[in-house]
């Protein structure tokens, strides 16, 4: 991954949370957070 890719990545992901705090009343975080930890424990269930 170069520098341009990796800093258009990290642009657009800090401007899709931007959004979400300005029109969607900062959801997002939240449910990131929740789909993490079921990732995490159905990961885990394979160790």
């Amino acid at each position: 991954m170069t520098n341009q890719i990796a800093i258009a990545l990290g642009l657009l992901i800090l401007g899709v949370f931007a959004a979400d705090m300005l029109w969607f009343d900062a959801g997002l975080p939240v449910m990131v957070g929740k789909q993490l930890a079921a990732l995490i424990d159905y990961v885990s269930f394979w160790r």
